[in-house]
């Protein structure tokens, strides 16, 4: 090869080289999926998406709403008996009417082997004289609560019906939060339970065939597909993946996770009671801490970067924690995250000397007050 030919090649070779490192992040996994998301639940950052937003019928992963919305309005000791009324086509925990059941073993039916039965006594017993449409309000309110803006539920099993859909992202949200709930999360990371002579098997086979996977709900109608909401748990990280519509559901979603806990870790924007500044209080320093720590998802190739929004001064008195300002958190140009600064320590007001004098003043009265007794 001429020299100049090899020069060429070398300056392309280090430039390809470069370009690599700089791209170097692993690409996110293709699914099979019509939409799905990838979220790492403790910051909601997005790791991967398409069609996140997209209206769709949701099938059993209705069920997260449910259990989330009856442990939150009875108590799992409360004896439910089953109606007529209650029991529902498609996949079922097999209630008989008139047998009575804890709360607690009904919340077992919903979420192992994702009972309609259940759903529908449990919605009827907790809405009490407004039966399964008052329990149904509460779901929608909860959603509207949730920042769930694409949702709107009209039964507890998700059954096909106009006016009972979601997408994948407010899925993800309603799961983040659902598994902050000890109960809920008990609940839906149990492989199998006994309900009476029942063994009730989980539904959700990343239970026992993806390592850290500690939940969540499985779902299927003609209408919706395959519904498939998960959480998994590796080196501090919560994630969450949802997929609708999704024939490869369980393939997709160990995809997702090994992709997920490969390219990203937490990394540290602030820790709780490290200084981020001072303030002068009265001439004097004092440091501004951390209320809180926080720690954010970044691939190998970002970094978090943090700035404080305090004042320069602020008159006594202080009091321990009182906050003084923000410390603004960025991953790259995109804040993510705010943390407030607090006082490290008190400072008590300074008397003035109008003040030190009329208390002398006050002092010298009663002392001679009482000499004179």
């Amino acid at each position: 090869m001429p020299r100049f030919a090899r020069c060429v090649f070398a300056v392309f070779l280090a430039v390809s080289c470069l370009s690599s490192s700089l791209t170097c992040q692993a690409a996110a996994p293709e699914t099979a999926a019509a939409a799905f998301i990838l979220m790492e639940a403790g910051s909601g950052r997005v790791l991967a998406s398409r069609n996140e937003t997209q209206e769709r019928s949701i099938a059993s992963t209705t069920k997260i709403m449910t259990c989330l919305v009856a442990l939150e309005h009875s108590e799992l000791t409360e004896k439910v008996t089953v109606k007529r009324e209650h029991l529902r086509e498609g996949s079922s925990m097999y209630l008989l009417e008139g047998e009575t059941l804890t709360m607690e073993e009904l919340l077992y039916g919903l979420m192992l082997p994702s009972g309609n039965d259940a759903a529908e006594c449990i919605a009827a017993h907790c809405g009490g004289s407004g039966g399964s449409a008052q329990f149904v309000r509460w779901m929608n309110e909860k959603a509207k609560a949730l920042g769930m803006e694409h949702t709107s539920f009209a039964n507890p099993s998700g059954l096909d019906e106009m006016g009972h859909s979601s997408c994948a992202l407010d899925m993800a949200r309603l799961a983040a939060y659902a598994m902050q709930n000890p109960t809920f999360a008990r609940i839906v990371s149990t492989r199998t339970a006994s309900v009476g002579t029942r063994t009730m098997t989980n539904h959700n086979k990343l239970l026992a065939s993806y390592s850290g996977c500690v939940g969540l709900k499985t779902g299927y109608t003609g209408d919706a597909g395959r519904t498939l909401v998960t959480c998994a748990e590796r080196g501090g990280m919560r994630m969450i993946a949802v997929t609708l519509h999704d024939g490869s559901d369980w393939a997709d979603h160990a995809a997702l996770y090994d992709y997920a806990f490969s390219a990203y870790a937490l990394s540290s924007g602030a820790k709780k009671g490290e200084a981020y500044g001072s303030v002068s209080v009265d001439g004097q320093s004092v440091s501004a801490v951390a209320a809180e720590s926080f720690r954010y998802p970044t691939a190998e190739n970002e970094a978090l970067s943090v700035r404080a929004e305090l004042p320069q001064t602020v008159s006594a008195p202080v009091r321990k924690g009182q906050t003084f300002g923000t410390l603004v958190i960025s991953c790259g140009e995109t804040e993510v995250g705010r943390v407030d600064l607090v006082s490290a320590r008190s400072v008590q007001a300074q008397e003035t000397k109008s003040e030190t004098g009329k208390n002398k003043s006050l002092a010298e009265k009663l002392w001679q007050f009482l000499s004179a007794k």
